[in-house]
């Protein structure tokens, strides 16, 4: 999962937006990185997503709808959830962290907290430990990890509060995974590409067995192939592949 910026549930995140040329404007003859452009400029393939009214249409319904019933019928679930977090360890239960979602747009993430309360101010002594090549952070074995938070991402409950971005319109729940802040200033034209549409809740990366072994480069790719390929069937089988991951217990 993605590493925590952990804040106070009643602190106010300013929403800012980034500058949108940053991400329309892209130059790849100018991008001498040795990043694998697989899929190259992928700009007209945005455009033919937009101009798919019943596929956004369904996509929509289908997030407000299957959000809704979410968050009436598991209530019990973050209930006990919410408990099990307050008896293990100090601090919020709901966390709010900044992300950056479609165009730059950044907007307030929400999660169940994993993670010690104090994660953040520990993030700087362990980058030496980043077991990822780029601008993400990701540690099998992290200290900051609480003994609750260890279980909530083994089975991917720690997500369960995006089902709120998602009912608000912040994030859809098949795309590309949302990005930090402080990860896309050293992102490159073609990484940026991944900001092109809305976030969402699982994607290609999400359902591979092998996504902690993966380069980021690998995991833009597949970013870009569902962009790409995105459609009602692509949606549908990333979701009950995402349903065989959380009952399987391959989250870390």
């Amino acid at each position: 999962m993605p590493t925590e910026t952990q804040t106070d549930w009643h602190s106010s995140t300013s929403r800012a937006e980034v500058s949108r040329d940053t991400f329309h404007v892209i130059d790849f003859t100018r991008n001498k990185t040795k990043e694998k452009a697989k899929y190259g400029d992928i700009s007209q393939d945005v455009q033919c997503v937009q101009k798919r009214v019943v596929y956004r249409f369904i996509k929509r319904t289908f997030d407000i709808v299957f959000s809704a019933l979410v968050l009436v019928l598991l209530c019990w679930l973050y209930a006990i959830i919410a408990i099990a977090i307050k008896v293990d360890s100090k601090g919020p239960v709901i966390f709010k962290q900044e992300r950056v979602g479609k165009d730059g747009k950044t907007f307030t993430m929400y999660k169940f907290r994993s993670m010690c309360d104090d994660a953040e101010s520990m993030r700087e002594e362990l980058e030496e430990h980043n077991e990822k090549i780029g601008p993400v952070f990701k540690m099998r074995n992290d200290p900051r990890v609480t003994k609750v938070g260890h279980f909530l991402r083994k089975m991917s409950l720690d997500e369960l509060p995006q089902f709120l971005n998602v009912l608000k319109g912040d994030m859809t729940i098949v795309g590309p995974r949302p990005a930090l802040p402080r990860e896309i200033c050293s992102y490159t034209p073609y990484q940026k590409q991944r900001l092109m549409v809305k976030p969402g809740m699982t994607c290609y990366w999400q359902t591979r067995m092998d996504r902690d072994s993966i380069t980021f480069d690998e995991w833009v790719n597949l970013d870009l192939l569902y962009i790409k390929n995105c459609g009602i069937w692509a949606d549908v089988k990333l979701i009950v592949q995402t349903i065989g991951v959380v009952l399987t217990a391959q989250g870390n």
